[in-house]
């Protein structure tokens, strides 16, 4: 699938609006051209030429509609008095001529909706590759730029600009072409059978009617903008406290959640009000403007007819053919204010597609090769922001098939190194290398095939637990999924749950616990089977006697392989070949649990720290017990 990069043009501001529009429009039409003329779908390209073709036949049946009805009223106008006229002769004329009007009424419609049909395919795939191209863009961005963005502000972007790319495809080609068409076999019309007088008051009318749309809908942008950042700014609030419904009720906030939301919801109110009042004065500007022109070569018209120029089928004629014009300009009214809304609407969207990933593959880069799987930090630095160091020259080796844990304070940038391993970021100094190869020279699908991760907080597909378990490895079959399952100790919990490994896990997967999670999690990188493991504070929101058994399950996934275990609680990394302790981004110490200890440094201290935790944590239970009671208590430590 191609990916489309929009050019930002610069110094935009400082061009004049119709300059920036023609631009827009510019942008818009030469990266939506590929889509609608795919040059790998030869069936597509036949439907655009087909689609063509019906238009011109549906556009000169249409044309010869008020023909028919003209014909008719003539024939009528002329026969007098009807009741002497012969069967036959009435049969043969006013009849025939009505019947042909209907069939041609018919033929008009299918024809069109021919047409519409065939284009159909060609739209509606541009949209889907399109949207796809856009998905396939998100998952590109850095890590850095998601974490900036918020996630219902950004799903209603990508939904209003999936719905501007079919708006824009839909009334290019099935509305704009086919009114353009229509207007020029029109203006034909009235040259051909009445004169150029008639004409110049329809062209006049007609450029009044679009430069009133023009200005009317260009007033009405504004409007709209406002009227989406409001949608935007409640539905993200929306999203926001809904993901977070347990802390909603945990400090019974649901009236002030809600205030929130209504808030954001009135400023919504009253910007959708601006914008459908102005609709409103819009629709009228544009029936007065349009009435006006009618009434005027209706009455050029009747002079016609009183001075023998004219007959009453051309009367009925021009109103026929008037009302139909009214049709298409109504179109082309609606096709400009769409237009408009659509660029507005996509505006975000193609923001989204300028932005370039922070990372990105070098040219020519190969595979990882995974022969034995050593890690080495070398001297690396790195910053989120100029100002703030995270990494100060951190340098060590994780050996292949070895334990190295990184403990420390909070903010020492303990996680920052795993997202630094996974290439989430590039680090601004050092190097780091998987078996002497530089992480940065290689490709980073096979970077991240070769790591396994279990983080501290699992966040879990809203499907099945056998879909969770299977994105380890996407093609397992079911005894694989479910052997990783039994090796996470988590399959007999899941024989227990009705509907076993097609039972849902709910958004985010809330309806397991913490511990359940987290063996799925264990379960899916067992599943993936990597030669390199990174655990990020896996057991550290967990209660104690989950983290005896998650810790059990991990101490089986990491054996025999090369794990870096980054580590809150202390307990869990006793059995590493190498702590490491950081601390402002530096290490500050490194040595085995009882090297640290005998050194009475840092480590030491969170040691001693943490003892002192567990045993008040002791104590007030073993008080609770005695008093035939059970409390759950929570330290910090």
């Amino acid at each position: 699938m191609s990916h489309q990069t929009i050019a930002v043009v610069p110094a935009a501001a400082e061009r004049s609006p119709s300059v920036r529009r023609n631009e827009s429009l510019a942008v818009t039409t030469r990266h939506l051209w590929p889509y609608l003329w795919p040059s790998d779908r030869f069936d597509l390209k036949l439907r655009v030429f087909g689609a063509l073709a019906l238009l011109l036949v549906a556009k000169f049946v249409t044309i010869a509609v008020p023909y028919s009805f003209k014909w008719a009223t003539d024939a009528l106008h002329g026969g007098g008095a009807l009741e002497h006229v012969p069967l036959p002769s009435f049969l043969l004329g006013a009849i025939s001529l009505t019947i042909l009007y209907g069939v041609l009424r018919v033929l008009m419609a299918l024809f069109t909706q021919l047409r519409d049909g065939l284009f159909a395919a060609v739209a509606m795939n541009a949209v889907r590759r399109l949207a796809n191209d856009v998905f396939v863009h998100m998952h590109e961005l850095s890590l850095r730029f998601h974490l900036e963005r918020k996630t219902g502000g950004l799903t209603r972007v990508l939904e209003r600009g999936r719905n501007a790319i079919e708006t824009l495809v839909r009334m290019t080609m099935l509305t704009a072409v086919p009114t353009a068409v229509e207007f020029v076999l029109i203006i034909g019309v009235f040259m051909f059978s009445f004169d150029w007088r008639y004409v110049l008051a329809v062209t006049m009318m007609v450029v009044l009617y679009m430069w009133f749309t023009a200005k009317a809908s260009d007033w009405r942008i504004a409007l709209r903008r406002t009227m989406n950042d409001s949608d935007a700014d409640a539905n993200t609030k929306a999203v926001d406290s809904l993901l977070n419904y347990e802390t909603v009720k945990y400090f019974g906030a649901e009236a002030r959640e809600a205030s929130r939301y209504d808030r954001s919801m009135a400023r919504y109110e009253r910007a959708s009000i601006r914008t459908y009042t102005s609709l409103a004065i819009l629709n009228l500007g544009q029936a007065a403007i349009f009435t006006a022109g009618l009434t005027a070569v209706m009455v050029m018209c009747v002079i016609g007819i009183r001075a023998g120029r004219n007959t009453v089928g051309d009367f009925v004629l021009i109103n026929a053919m008037m009302i139909q014009l009214y049709q298409p300009l109504n179109f082309m009214g609606m096709v400009y204010r769409e237009f408009k809304q659509a660029m507005i609407d996509i505006e975000a969207m193609f923001v989204i597609l300028a932005q370039n990933p922070e990372i990105k593959d070098r040219p020519g880069a190969l595979p990882l090769v995974v022969s034995a799987g050593n890690v080495v930090f070398d001297d690396v630095h790195f910053h989120y922001e100029p100002a703030r160091q995270i990494l100060r020259g951190v340098s060590f080796e994780v050996p292949a098939g070895k334990t190295v844990a990184i403990v420390g304070p909070s903010g020492a940038g303990k996680s920052t190194i795993s997202r630094l391993l996974f290439r989430f970021y590039e680090p601004s100094a050092g190097r780091i290398t998987i078996d002497g190869q530089d992480i940065a020279a290689v490709t980073q699908s096979s970077l991240r095939q070769a790591i396994g991760m279990v983080p501290q907080d699992t966040v879990l597909f809203n499907d099945t637990i056998a879909y969770n378990v299977r994105y380890g490895r996407w093609d397992a079959p079911q005894e694989d999924v479910e052997e990783a399952a039994r090796l996470a100790q988590i399959d007999s919990f899941i024989r227990l749950v009705p509907g076993g490994y097609e039972a849902q896990v709910g958004e985010r997967g809330l309806k397991l616990s913490g511990g359940e999670k987290q063996r799925v999690a264990i379960a899916r990188t067992i599943l993936k089977a990597p030669p390199i493991l990174v655990l990020d504070e896996a057991t550290s929101a967990l209660d104690s006697f989950t983290e005896r058994e998650i810790q059990d399950a991990l101490d089986r996934v990491s054996r025999g392989r090369t794990t870096l275990v980054i580590a809150h609680r202390l307990s869990t990394v006793v059995n590493a070949d190498e702590i490491i302790v950081l601390d402002n981004g530096t290490i500050v110490e490194r040595g085995t649990h009882q090297e640290l200890l005998v050194a009475g440094g840092t480590y030491a201290a969170l040691w001693n720290r943490q003892r002192e935790v567990d045993a008040a944590k002791d104590a007030l239970r073993r008080a609770a017990e005695a008093e035939g009671r059970t409390i759950h208590i929570a330290i910090a430590g």
